[in-house]
């Protein structure tokens, strides 16, 4: 059986500053990274924590109105999508379809994370699911 690690959050945002803001002062979140551009998934992200806690939460916005997002922050954004860290990405995803999930997106490699590769399905209840390489201890 795949271990599945819940990596992350993903917030649908309007503003990744101004969400990154309400998210520091209202609730003591760490900024973790930068703010990333993926062209790949039409996004910018940045990544916040809570003092120890190892679970992030990815704040997501579209890169422009051609944005895959737009039309999701266009209903009103938040809730996105869990993330969950894996070992062995091809075997989660074999795993995952045998459990009744549907990919929706081949591995592939990520701005966001450096040298590792993410993949995404979708299950019965339509959140989509990131499923993304394990890095080093710590490492987003």
């Amino acid at each position: 059986m795949t271990k599945l690690n819940l990596h992350h959050i993903g917030i649908l945002v309007k503003e990744i500053d101004v969400a990154t803001e309400d998210y520091v002062h209202r609730f003591g979140c760490e900024i973790r990274s930068r703010i990333i551009h993926d062209p790949e998934q039409t996004a910018f992200v940045r990544f916040l924590s809570q003092p120890g806690d190892s679970v992030f939460l990815e704040l997501v916005a579209p890169d422009g109105e051609a944005s895959k997002l737009s039309n999701a922050l266009n209903k009103g954004g938040g809730l996105n999508h869990l993330c969950y860290a894996v070992d062995d990405l091809e075997a989660a995803c074999l795993e995952m379809r045998t459990r009744g999930m549907f990919p929706v997106q081949a591995p592939t490699f990520a701005v966001a994370f450096p040298g590792r590769r993410i993949a995404w399905m979708i299950g019965r209840d339509g959140i989509p699911i990131e499923l993304v390489e394990r890095g080093p201890h710590g490492e987003i």
